[in-house]
């Protein structure tokens, strides 16, 4: 069997594995020099440019920068490997962490880094609400402070894995795409899932589908990348303060009908409500008149 025919039976993971394993070998792990021009240019030759296409091996444009926007509230167990898994995706970043007033040890973390002259913390831009806003104030206080040429959400658990960013990105450089989710249920690998919470998650999305006019499979993910000019002409008006947002951006976003969406498929790690997971039926119930209303 072909190598290209090859790569068509691997699952997006699978591609993703193998896109690192080709990355990794002689490239320096620095993030001023994500990927080596000369080392993209001997992929292309070796594997040939709609392989390398396929394996989201393409070149990131001298000067680009990629605005990565975390908040926060309560996860001091895991920021910091997220951020460290951020930075290891070798995408060249800023990352706007938001602290939505945790209490538990967060802050204190940040402060700390905000008051280091440690290099590695050069790229982090902090802000600290005093008070609890919910995600979706959160979000919008990090929009504010983005100043890259494109801007993602990352949540600061370990549910997503930011090496996906690669695959993400790749549409929007390749002129193909504005606005991109990264899909949870287009692709299904990895753990059993929560019936119900998949369930009520695919309900809201063929709600939100039928009155954005957009046939999304996952309009719940974290995962929504987009240009920095369309979120920032969207960013100032934005209501919602929970977890609303997500209608509220999917909603607003489909109403630019300059803009042209995509969905690629993604990894998946969900943890349990012991694990620290916040969001809730409620949050289901709220999701379903914020489609109402926007």
């Amino acid at each position: 069997m072909s190598l290209p025919a090859l790569t068509g039976e691997l699952s997006p993971a699978d591609l993703r594995r193998v896109r690192e394993a080709l990355l990794e070998v002689g490239v320096p792990d620095t993030v001023d020099s994500p990927l080596s021009m000369d080392r993209i240019e001997l992929l292309e030759r070796v594997l040939g440019s709609e392989l390398c296409r396929r394996l989201g091996i393409y070149r990131i444009p001298e000067g680009f920068r990629l605005s990565v926007v975390i908040p926060v509230y309560n996860e001091v167990k895991t920021l910091e490997r997220v951020i460290e898994r951020v930075r290891g995706a070798k995408i060249p970043c800023e990352i706007v962490i938001v602290d939505d007033g945790s209490k538990d040890g967060t802050r204190d973390l940040l402060k700390s880094w905000q008051a280091s002259d440690d290099e590695k913390y050069k790229d982090l831009v902090i802000i600290l609400h005093e008070k609890n806003q919910g995600k979706g104030g959160a979000l919008k206080t990090g929009f504010g402070h983005c100043t890259g040429d494109v801007v993602v959400i990352q949540d600061a658990d370990m549910e997503y894995d930011p090496q996906d960013l690669r695959s993400l990105l790749q549409p929007i450089l390749e002129d193909q795409a504005d606005v991109v989710f990264g899909s949870r249920f287009s692709h299904i690998e990895g753990p059993v899932r929560s019936y119900w919470h998949q369930f009520a998650n695919q309900m809201v999305t063929r709600f939100t589908n039928w009155k954005s006019g957009l046939n999304l499979t996952d309009v719940e993910t974290c995962y929504k990348m987009f240009r920095r000019e369309l979120i920032a002409g969207i960013a100032p008006g934005l209501r919602e303060r929970g977890f609303g947002i997500e209608i509220e951006l999917t909603c607003k976003l489909a109403r630019l009908r300059t803009a042209r969406f995509y969905e690629r498929p993604i990894s998946y790690a969900g943890r349990s409500y012991a694990e620290g997971k916040k969001i809730g039926w409620r949050d289901g119930l709220w999701a379903l008149w914020c489609i109402v209303r926007y």
